[in-house]
């Protein structure tokens, strides 16, 4: 038992360290979307359990957030609570030992199942295990550690389905279903579906004995998974509100995948990759694959079996080939990246085969075992050696060679065996060595695919700036009462606000509100497409101020009008904004109505202070620029834009312009382009006054900050972009803030604020009025928002979709804002419910098997 779990998670550990990392090595565990997401959304569950935020929404994410919805998408496992053994600083630590013991768990639990399921050698059990706990799927995706909790529970339940069929005991079924429902349900639709095949193919496999299980099964299921809707139904119905949009099924067969790749992705530490274009993870080991095919060649097994769990492979395998099988394991929407996310399924399926098909692998097999490995090393060496040209780059021959080797090892260890020379101890423990090295030697394939994939980031670039940009928080946090906003213009990642625990407005992550950062979008906080990034950076200060964005922390001067240095830390400089409004204002009863444009992002802002304030100001004002100098650059007009291309590749293209501004000016350079799609991950850096501040172009918003100026300047700067051989924009121009319209227009609506406290999930006050007035706020619209006045419930409304507002009558009124997820108290009673009748369904389906 202990060697299934050590060997594993001992095993990832080596390979981890062959790469240098370790605990509180330079290298980090953080890559891809570990480093801007999952460290931070597991800094900010510590958080929680500090008692620092509610576990049902934040303050901290794109303006407010249903939090429980975002813990239910990627902190949901029972091993998340870990994470308050770790201060914030060293979440790349507790990422690093949590997927260490998600993996040795994988390989512990899939023991417990083989044990209790196959009549093998003590040591064969710890072999399967190991296979299982460092199959490719595993280790290729290892990063995505909200995943890892699935690998657990899958087994168990495939374990507890057998228990109620073969002793009708449903309680580990019942367990194990919750444990899964309640960690990932977007894992659990997968196993759960897998699972009912499996079941139905248990169940026609003995028709007569097992057909009065199904009743049972069902109510153990559903039972299951109502208890587990405590945290499923809050993000089903946030999901309803801000999910994807179904994929349209455009064609029959899916992209990128071949008839050879189940060959391919057989042998030994084939890793293509995890964005887009990749084929599946499908590697359990060489052995595994062996014994599984000795299951389907074995006389011993009855036909009607093994075309049962034929028809669950056939399933799968058409499922890599054919779009709406694929999108429907997917639930319908295709993945952004990491593809084929249920190919773990065909790697369990597999190794479970493999444990029946050992049970049938006999000292006297008249040569059979070795036959198949023979067979095998055939198909291995036809499809190397007939691959056609320019596929298939990332199988090499070393991959083909070490696959050859174990294949010939096995061979060897079975011929041993057979013939005397080993005894079954020293075959079984001989097989096990042999295994663990051979996935050893592949998951150094799959980490080191993710390591030229994605990289592993550097521990630095989490911890460094961490002290810093805390010790400034926190004194933001010692200087203030009342609610705030608070953004950091040289963050770590897009979700630094989440893990500090300042109220931001950037956010990267899954679990979103679409219509609040769909509105911001227009207004310039860049957001486009389905929402998944909202950035703070390049937009104006006029949205700084109705954002009641107080302060920027910023490496470089922050040359805002209205924003004063007040502390430094390190590197790091605090900015106040004297402008910021609170959380809260009034305005007139048909604010609701101005008119907001898709493009037009000034349009917008300027729309919006103007129907708040009852003003009719001009804000925004656009100057001619004059190109003044060209360094590796062509630049060409088309229509009404601009090309720049490189002259040298490679090198950054970099242009020189010069702008008049008039006096009381905030400018900006924009930059919309012309085609997001052709930008990549191109940067633009903006070089004025001696600073220079480097964004990426396609994800962060199109004003470039050319800084403030009280009396007329001519202004030289240059822009640097870096990415791509060419790039286009609407003809670059130069827009102006007047910041005296701006200064009267908030101050006016100074005058309408109402200040807000906030508590973790609640904001209230007191207001007067000596007429009826629309309150809007700056906090995100979601059906989970509550309100009273005067103690009395009233409605909410959605101010331009996007944000809570409310009318408010003549008089002073106290009011109060609650929020509690959607489907929370109805999950809770499902909860409750569920698992209360299910004590009393075991106790009376026990008590009736007991006297049968």
């Amino acid at each position: 038992m202990l060697a299934s779990f050590f060997i594993p998670l001992l095993l990832m550990a080596i390979i981890y360290l062959t790469i240098g990392i370790f605990p509180g090595s330079s290298r980090s565990v953080l890559a891809s979307d570990a480093f801007s997401q999952f460290s931070n959304f597991h800094a900010s569950f510590r958080n929680v359990l500090l008692g620092k935020q509610s576990i049902f929404y934040t303050w901290h994410a794109s303006l407010g957030l249903n939090y429980l919805a975002l813990v239910s998408y990627y902190l949901g496992g029972f091993f998340t609570p870990l994470v308050i053994l770790f201060p914030n600083q060293w979440m790349p630590d507790a990422l690093y030992f949590l997927t260490l013991i998600k993996i040795g768990s994988a390989g512990l639990a899939f023991w417990f199942y083989a044990k209790h399921t196959f009549k093998l050698h003590q040591w064969h059990y710890v072999t399967l295990a190991v296979c299982y706990a460092l199959m490719s799927f595993v280790t290729a995706h290892s990063e995505l550690i909200m995943w890892l909790d699935a690998f657990v529970y899958l087994p168990l339940i495939i374990w507890g389905i057998n228990r109620l069929l073969d002793d009708g005991k449903p309680k580990l079924l019942f367990i194990s279903y919750f444990m899964l429902f309640f960690s990932s349900f977007y894992m659990g639709f997968m196993i759960g579906i897998f699972s009912v095949l499996y079941f139905l193919a248990r169940l026609f496999s003995q028709w007569s004995t097992y057909k009065k299980r199904i009743i049972p099964y069902g109510v153990t299921s559903l039972l299951a998974g109502g208890a587990a809707m405590i945290i499923i139904l809050p993000a089903i119905l946030d999901l309803r509100t801000n999910g994807e949009e179904l994929t349209q099924i455009t064609t029959f067969k899916t992209a990128a995948t071949n008839w050879l790749d189940f060959f391919v992705k057989n042998m030994i530490g084939v890793y293509d990759n995890t964005k887009y274009g990749s084929i599946p993870f499908i590697f359990v080991g060489l052995l595994p694959l062996m014994f599984c095919t000795l299951y389907f060649v074995s006389r011993a097994i009855p036909w009607k079996n093994k075309l049962l769990y034929l028809g669950i492979f056939a399933v799968l395998m058409a499922s890599f080939y054919i779009t709406p099988l694929n999108l429907f394991w997917h639930g319908m929407h295709a993945p952004n990246m990491f593809l084929f996310r249920y190919a773990y399924l065909l790697s369990f399926l597999i190794v479970m085969l493999a444990g029946y098909g050992w049970e049938q692998f006999k000292v006297k097999d008249r040569g059979t075992m070795l036959g198949i490995l023979l067979t095998w090393m055939v198909i291995f060496g036809l499809t190397y050696g007939f691959i056609p040209e320019d596929s298939y780059d990332y199988l090499t021959l070393t991959s083909f060679v070490l696959t050859m080797v174990f294949l010939i090892v096995y061979s060897l260890v079975i011929a041993f065996y057979q013939k005397g020379l080993f005894t079954k101890k020293r075959f079984a423990l001989f097989t096990l060595l042999f295994v663990s090295l051979e996935m050893a030697l592949n998951t150094n394939g799959m980490v080191h695919g993710i390591l030229d994939d994605w990289n592993y980031a550097s521990r630095s670039l989490y911890t460094e700036p961490f002290k810093d940009i805390k010790t400034l928080v926190t004194q933001t946090k010692k200087e203030n009462d009342g609610f705030y906003r608070l953004e950091n213009l040289d963050p770590v990642s897009s979700n630094d606000s989440i893990n500090y625990g300042y109220n931001g407005i950037g956010l990267f992550s899954s679990i979103r509100n679409r219509h609040s950062s769909s509105y911001l979008n227009q207004l310039g906080f860049r957001s486009r497409g389905t929402n998944l990034n909202i950035r703070y950076p390049n937009n104006t200060v006029l949205m700084d101020s109705l954002m009641a964005v107080k302060y920027n922390i910023a490496k470089q001067a922050v040359d805002k009008y209205g924003f004063n240095e007040v502390a430094t830390s390190g590197s790091y400089k605090l900015y106040e904004n004297q402008n910021a409004l609170p959380l809260a204002f009034l305005a007139n009863p048909a604010s609701n109505e101005i008119e907001q444009y898709e493009n037009d992002n000034l349009g917008s802002q300027t729309n919006l202070l103007n129907g708040l304030t009852d003003l009719n100001e001009q804000y925004f004002h656009f100057y001619p620029i004059t190109r003044i100098g060209t360094k590796n650059t062509k630049v060409t007009e088309q229509g009404n834009h601009t090309k720049f291309s490189e002259e040298t590749t490679n090198v950054a293209k970099e242009v020189t312009w010069q702008v008049s501004v008039p006096a009381h000016s905030q400018a900006y350079l924009s930059l919309y382009p012309t085609n997001f799609s052709q930008l990549e991950s191109s940067t633009a850096t903006i070089t004025v006054n001696g600073e220079s501040r480097k964004t990426q172009i396609g994800i962060n918003g199109q004003y470039y900050n050319l800084g403030y100026y009280d009396v007329p300047t001519t202004v030289e700067f240059t822009a640097s972009f870096y990415g791509t051989k060419e790039i286009s924009f609407q003809h670059p121009q130069v827009v102006t803030l007047d910041t005296q319209a701006y200064q009267r227009a908030i101050d006016t609506l100074q005058q309408q604020s109402i200040e807000m406290s906030t508590g973790k999930r609640s904001a209230k006050g007191t207001i007067t009025t000596n007429k009826e007035q629309q309150l809007i706020t700056t906090i995100p619209y979601d059906k989970g928002w509550r309100a009273t006045l005067d103690g009395k419930k009233v409605a909410i409304e959605a101010f331009q979709e996007a944000f809570i507002s409310l009318k408010v009558p003549k008089g002073t009124h106290e009011i109060k804002l609650t929020y509690l997820p959607p489907g929370f108290l109805a999950g809770t009673f499902l909860f409750i419910s569920c698992i209360g009748l299910f004590i009393l369904f075991e106790r009376y389906y026990t008590k009736k098997r007991t006297e049968r």
